[in-house]
């Protein structure tokens, strides 16, 4: 109970449980002798997220998953750079904006998670049903259908690490845009650290900087950055056009999903926040609309 109530021991165990996912799923994996990179890629990924759903079920945990979101791209993105017919430099282009995003979004959760006692409150709500219906919940909701999200948006990365770019010029536009992308979501963050940071203003919604033009701006710039990724899909020449039901995946499941989330806790938790919402874009950064016109 010592070890569950201390954040810095409970980081330790789950970065070794992600060390073990991801080595012991890739020597399963060899094993298959899969030819097809991406369907070997798949494979290695559900692998590793059916590690990660059995140490959050040992611990009664689902937030242990939380990071896999933005970690397991990197050695992804990493593998199919050693399968690249491109130079280091342009690999580089393509991987060190990922990295940035994956740094975001991991020492985000490493501030916010309080150890292996602390859960989602959205994994709480998912699993607070009957025991059927919280393992397919928890199981499918929490773990394998993100894993697939995630996959299935990252998939235009593989006709530039695979094949030679084309068009040089959508590269360095895709690279400054997904960066530009985490730039924006760095922003959002910062922003709304400095305001909670402030204890007047507890109880409130933030109404300042980027969340003045929009309610969820931190959710824009990821949507943006996995057009990103699509975009360097595009600079290979021989993406097809279908792969644009990629990041469109990623935009409904925010638009959809997150961000309807998000708005009724805040409507449970803050009384200025139906205003808010009446005036402010839901994603979209736009002028509040008591001020258009």
């Amino acid at each position: 109970m010592i070890i569950l109530k201390s954040k810095t021991l409970s980081l330790i165990i789950v970065s070794i449980y992600y060390l073990i996912t991801f080595i012991v799923s890739y020597l399963i994996v060899q094993l298959l002798e899969i030819q097809y990179l991406w369907i070997y890629i798949i494979i290695w990924h559900l692998i590793s997220t059916l590690f990660i759903y059995l140490f959050s079920v040992i611990h009664k945990n689902s937030s242990i998953y939380d990071p896999f979101w933005s970690v397991a791209p990197v050695p992804i993105v990493i593998f199919l750079s050693v399968h690249s017919p491109n130079n280091l430099l342009i690999n580089l282009l393509i991987i060190i904006p990922i990295i940035l995003w994956s740094l975001r979004l991991t020492l985000n959760w490493i501030c916010s998670w309080n150890g292996l006692l602390h859960e989602d409150f959205r994994y709480i709500d998912l699993k607070d049903t009957t025991t059927f219906k919280a393992f397919i919940n928890n199981l499918f909701g929490i773990h394998i259908i993100p894993t697939l999200i995630v996959n299935i948006s990252l998939y235009p990365i593989q006709y530039i690490l695979l094949n030679p770019v084309v068009y040089f010029n959508v590269l360095i536009f895709a690279s400054i845009f997904t960066s530009m992308s985490v730039y924006l979501e760095y922003v959002a963050d910062k922003q709304m650290k400095i305001f909670r940071s402030n204890i007047q203003n507890h109880g409130k919604t933030m109404q300042k900087g980027l969340w003045k033009y929009s309610r969820h701006p931190n959710y824009l710039g990821e949507i943006l950055f996995w057009i990103g990724i699509y975009l360097f899909g595009v600079s290979s020449g021989v993406a097809p056009i279908a792969i644009l039901v990629c990041p469109l995946i990623m935009l409904a499941l925010f638009i959809f999903i997150s961000c309807p989330l998000m708005d009724n806790r805040s409507l449970k938790k803050r009384t200025d926040y139906k205003n808010y919402m009446k005036k402010t874009s839901q994603l979209f950064l736009w002028p509040p609309k008591d001020t258009i016109g």
